[in-house]
C-alpha cells in the first residue's frame, strides 16, 4: 500500500487574480465530503499515453485534463486549458490559447512546453500509444508549434472535420517529470500500481493520496484546479473520490443498497428492475439513458500469427475467413431474444457498432439482422458446409463444427448472451463452448497472445464523432482487433475500409461526411469482422442528495463531472 506525501498547504497557492480560471455554469454547490464509486476491477495504468481500458480512462481522466473537452451531457465542445481557439480560413490550422497561471497537482507550472511534450509522445511511432491514429490524417501526422509560452499552433495535413473534438482525452503530460524518461525510452513503464502517488502528477480536479492493490484507489481535491464555480469557490467540491474493486455487478448492487458506495453505473436490466422499487425507501434515483455507445459483438480470430503456433486454431480460420460462414453465423443469433432476456427490453439490437443512441452517425437504413435458420444453412451450404444425419455441422473434409467463445468471467449480461448464442448456434449444427475467463487474461488473449478461437465482448466508442473508432477500423489501427498487427489490409474491403475512414477524416459537410460514415456501416454489416449484436442501454443510479448529477451516454456515464459533484446538505439547513 501507498500513501500520498503531503503537498505545500494552500497558503502557498497564488492568488486566484493570477490564474486564468474557468468558471463553470453548473448550480454552485457546497464544498467537503467524500464520493464512492464502485469498479469491476483496479486501473491497467495511471499513464494516459498506454491506457486502453475503460476504468484506467475514468480514473485518469480525474487526474488529468485536456486542452478541449467534450461536456459528455450536450455532446459539444467547449474550453478547457485552452481558453480560446481561431481557425484558419483552410480549416487547417488550429490556434490556442492557454490559460497563464495554471499548476499541475505538484505545483509545477504548465505551459505550452508541457503542450509540445505531450504530442511529441503521442505522436512518436515507437511509444505506440493508441491516441497516434487520431493525429495521422491521410498518413501525415500534425504539427505543432509553440508560439509563445501560452500560445500553440496545431497545423493538420489537410482539413480535419473532427479536430476540436480530437483534442478531448489527450491528457497533457507533465514534462519536467516525464521527459527524461521519455528521452531514455521507458515512458510507457512510468505511473504503474506500484508507483508513489505523488509521483504521479496531472492537472486535473483531483490527484492520487492512496493505492491499495486489488481494493481501492483513493484521489484527494487536488488544490490547484483551474476551475471555479457561479459563486468562485475553486473547484471540486468533493475532499475524497474513492473508487472500489467490486468484481460483479450483483455484488455493486449489495455495496450500493448499502451505502457502500453513492454512485452506480452500468447496471444490468434485471438488477435495475430490482432496485427500482427501493428507491423511496433507501433514498437513491435510477436513471434510463437510453442506447448508449457501448457495442457487444462476437468476434471470431482472424490474425495471421496463428499458424505454427496453434495449429488447431489455424484449421479454424479456414472457416473464420469466409464471409459466408460469419454471415451465417450472424443470421442464426437471435438478436431480439438477446435484447428481450438479457436486457428486458432496455437495448437496442444492432447491425453495426453505432447504435440508434448515437443519432448525428447511425444509419438507419441498415436493417439489424433478423434471425433466420434458413438463409444461414444457405450460406453455410453454398460455402461447402454439410450436415451429418444428426444434424452436426461439418466443412468440406469432414471436421465437425465447432469452437470456444471466450468471455469474460465477471460480466453477467456478457454470459448470458454467449449462452444464448450457444444454443442458437446448435440449431444450425454448431458446437460453441462458452468459456468464461478473468478480465486481465481475456485482454492479453485478445490483444497479445491471440490464444482463442472467438470472443465475445463489448467496446465502448470514446465519442458520437466517428474518429475515436479509427484505431480499431483501419488496418493498420494499434487495436484493429480482429487482425492484430496488421500493416497493410489483408483484403480488399479492408482497404476500402481504411480509405473511407481517412476520406471521412477531411470531409468538412456533415451530410457528404455521413454518407462516407454510412458506406463504412454497410461494409461492417455485410463483411461482419465482427458480428455485431446489442447495445444496452445506459442504466444509472445514485444517491438522491447528490447535486449535480447529470447522467451522460459518453463513458463515464455518471462521474464525467466530477469536479462539480457534491453534496446537498439535509433538508431545513
Amino acid at each position: 500500500m501507498y500513501t500520498a506525501a503531503l503537498l505545500p498547504l494552500l497558503a502557498g497557492l497564488p492568488a486566484i487574480a493570477q490564474e486564468d480560471l474557468l468558471r463553470t455554469t453548473s448550480e454552485p454547490g457546497t464544498r467537503g465530503g467524500k464520493l464512492v464509486i464502485a469498479q469491476r476491477s483496479e486501473p491497467r495504468t495511471f499513464n494516459p499515453v498506454v491506457a486502453i481500458d475503460q476504468n484506467s480512462y475514468g480514473v485518469n481522466a480525474r487526474l488529468q485534463a485536456d486542452l478541449i473537452h467534450i461536456n459528455r451531457a450536450t455532446q459539444k465542445t467547449e474550453p478547457a486549458l485552452a481558453k480560446a481557439w481561431t481557425v484558419s480560413k483552410d480549416g487547417t490550422q488550429f490556434t490556442l490559447k492557454l490559460r497563464r497561471g495554471l499548476r499541475f497537482s505538484d505545483g509545477q507550472p504548465f505551459d505550452a512546453d508541457d503542450v509540445l511534450f505531450s504530442f511529441k509522445v503521442y505522436l512518436d511511432e515507437q511509444v505506440h500509444s493508441s491516441q497516434r491514429d487520431l493525429l495521422i490524417i491521410a498518413g501525415k501526422p500534425l504539427r505543432v508549434e509553440k508560439l509563445d509560452a501560452y500560445t500553440v499552433r496545431f497545423t493538420f495535413p489537410s482539413p480535419y472535420a473532427p479536430a476540436e473534438r480530437v483534442f478531448d482525452g489527450l491528457a497533457i503530460l507533465p514534462r519536467h517529470l516525464l521527459e527524461k524518461d521519455y528521452q531514455e525510452g521507458k515512458i510507457t513503464q512510468d505511473w504503474t500500481l506500484n508507483t508513489p502517488p505523488e509521483k504521479i502528477v496531472g492537472l486535473g480536479a483531483f490527484r492520487l493520496k492512496q493505492i491499495v492493490p486489488g481494493d481501492r484507489i483513493v484521489l484527494e481535491r487536488n488544490p490547484y484546479y483551474w476551475k471555479i464555480d457561479a459563486k468562485g469557490q475553486r473547484l471540486p467540491y468533493l475532499d475524497e473520490l474513492t473508487f472500489i474493486v467490486v468484481p460483479t455487478q450483483d455484488a455493486q448492487v449489495i455495496r450500493f443498497q448499502a451505502g457502500d458506495s453513492q454512485i452506480i453505473s452500468s447496471l444490468s436490466a434485471d438488477n435495475y428492475a430490482a432496485l427500482e422499487g427501493e428507491q423511496q425507501v433507501r433514498h437513491f434515483k435510477l436513471y434510463d439513458a437510453g442506447p448508449g455507445l457501448e457495442y457487444n459483438f462476437l468476434m471470431f480470430n482472424l490474425n495471421d500469427d496463428i499458424e505454427g503456433r496453434s495449429p488447431e486454431i489455424a484449421r479454424k480460420q479456414k472457416w473464420f475467413r469466409d464471409v459466408r460462414f460469419r454471415q451465417a453465423v450472424s443470421a442464426a443469433i437471435d438478436r431480439a431474444g438477446i435484447v428481450r432476456l438479457v436486457y428486458r427490453n432496455r437495448a437496442a439490437a444492432l447491425a453495426t457498432h453505432v447504435s440508434p443512441g448515437n443519432k448525428a452517425w447511425f444509419d438507419s437504413s441498415i436493417p439489424v439482422p433478423v434471425r433466420s435458420l434458413p438463409h444461414a444453412r444457405e450460406l453455410l451450404k453454398a460455402a461447402g458446409f454439410s450436415w451429418t444425419a444428426d444434424n452436426t455441422l461439418q466443412d468440406s473434409s469432414g471436421q465437425p463444427v465447432e469452437f470456444s467463445i471466450v468471455v469474460t468471467s465477471s460480466n453477467a449480461q456478457r454470459n448470458q448472451i454467449a449462452t444464448l448464442v450457444q444454443a442458437d448456434l446448435k440449431a444450425i449444427g454448431i458446437a460453441a463452448h462458452v468459456v468464461p475467463i478473468e478480465g486481465r487474461s481475456a485482454s492479453d488473449r485478445l490483444l497479445n497472445t491471440h490464444d482463442y478461437e472467438a470472443i465475445l465482448m463489448g467496446l465502448v466508442s470514446g465519442d458520437a464523432d466517428p474518429t475515436p473508432d479509427i484505431n480499431i477500423l483501419v488496418s493498420n489501427g494499434q487495436t484493429h482487433l480482429w487482425h492484430m498487427g496488421e500493416k497493410t489490409p489483408a483484403t480488399l474491403w479492408e482497404a476500402e475500409l481504411d480509405q473511407l475512414m481517412q476520406k471521412q477524416l477531411v470531409t468538412l459537410n456533415y451530410q457528404q461526411r455521413k454518407k462516407i460514415y454510412d458506406r463504412v456501416q454497410e461494409i461492417l454489416a455485410q463483411q461482419l469482422p465482427m458480428i455485431y449484436l446489442a447495445s444496452p442501454n445506459i442504466l444509472v443510479g445514485a444517491q438522491e442528495n447528490l447535486g449535480n448529477f447529470h447522467p451522460a451516454i459518453i463513458e463515464q456515464y455518471t462521474f464525467w463531472n466530477a469536479e462539480e459533484l457534491f453534496w446537498l446538505p439535509p433538508a431545513g439547513k
